[in-house]
């Protein structure tokens, strides 16, 4: 498991607080982060040194947006403010005392409350906004055989052989949620956006990884070349940041992805507490047809921390140690029966 970077004090009267002002600001929540700004107020958006738009400083994707449509929200793009009320009190803090489970895991010290951490406003019912029912598509045949062949490797005879037999996160390497796409984890959703002359760089708190992106037009990287986040290039349009992001590697296995997975992304920061995120995701090999998803970006009072996950990656190790000690039991009493 990682080691968290930003506990939170388990005290009553803070996370009332705290869901207090989450649901004030949520059930204000608009429909897109665009319309987010109180009538007559003016705007103007910062520029870089060398005249880029400024969308530099420290930012969190929390969301309570679920990826995909709930069956309760079927055919309706956005809840009502009372509906996302509810939903903020249904979240409110879990303690080890309400959470009702044997592990009697602390939510609140161990950062996992999504009411705590700061969201921008918004009434989606789902951050797919294409297809229109809020839904990913349907995988491909290929994708599903490929979903299939990893799920009985992973269950399959030297499953927990070593480390390269376990996942990507189990190994901290990379989250699923790191992108691109920029999908919010469930912990730690923050990052920090850098800028200087022809270049961004995304810095994400989980589980560390910064991704600069040239803006000086250069084609993608060749073919032969690829990367678990991607070849990204970037470029302006107006104030929105587009960033086209291709040749991954086959190993990345977002929702199932190939290598052939293309994913545009544009940042617009709508004010001065808000970037606006929408995304394409295609891979005629994994998907039916492309989708596309829209959140909100808050800004929050940086800095990020280091997220110390293979410091503190005692689940590995622990998976790995109980396989070799079944597996030394199983030879024992095998051992047994031999001498009998």
């Amino acid at each position: 498991m990682a080691t968290f970077a930003r506990n939170r004090a388990n005290k009553p009267a803070l996370a009332s607080a705290l869901m207090a002002a989450a649901a004030i600001a949520l059930s204000a929540g608009v429909a897109t982060a665009a319309e987010s700004k109180a009538p007559g107020k003016t705007w103007t958006q910062p520029r870089t040194p060398d005249g880029q738009p400024d969308i530099q400083g420290f930012w969190s994707n929390a969301t309570l947006i679920p990826l995909e449509r709930p069956a309760a929200f079927a055919g309706r793009e956005f809840m009502t403010e009372k509906e996302m009320k509810d939903k903020v009190e249904a979240l409110q803090p879990r303690t080890r005392e309400s959470a009702g489970t044997a592990a009697h895991y602390d939510f609140l010290t161990f950062g996992l409350d999504p009411v705590q951490a700061k969201h921008a406003p918004s009434l989606r019912t789902s951050i797919v906004v294409d297809p229109p029912d809020g839904k990913i598509p349907p995988l491909t045949p290929e994708a599903k055989k490929r979903a299939a062949d990893r799920a009985a490797a992973r269950k399959g005879m030297g499953a927990f052989d070593g480390p390269e037999t376990r996942s990507l996160s189990e190994r901290c390497i990379m989250m699923g949620g790191e992108g691109p796409p920029m999908l919010p984890p469930g912990y730690n959703a923050n990052l920090q956006i850098q800028q200087a002359p022809g270049y961004v760089a995304i810095i994400q708190e989980e589980i560390h990884d910064a991704r600069i992106i040239p803006l000086d037009g250069h084609p993608h990287l060749g073919s032969g070349i690829r990367q678990y986040m991607g070849d990204s290039r970037g470029h302006w349009e107006g104030k929105t940041l587009v960033i086209d992001t291709t040749n991954f590697n086959d190993k990345i296995n977002f929702r199932g992805a190939s290598e052939n997975l293309h994913v545009l992304e544009r940042l617009t920061r709508v004010d001065e507490e808000t970037i606006l995120y929408q995304f394409t995701v295609e891979d005629p090999t994994t998907w039916t047809s492309p989708w596309k998803g829209e959140l909100s970006m808050a800004r929050i009072k940086g800095p990020i921390f280091e997220f110390a996950c293979h410091e503190g990656n005692y689940g590995l190790a622990n998976q790995l140690s109980g396989a070799r000690a079944q597996e030394k039991a199983a030879a024992e009493e095998a051992a047994k029966k031999n001498t009998k």
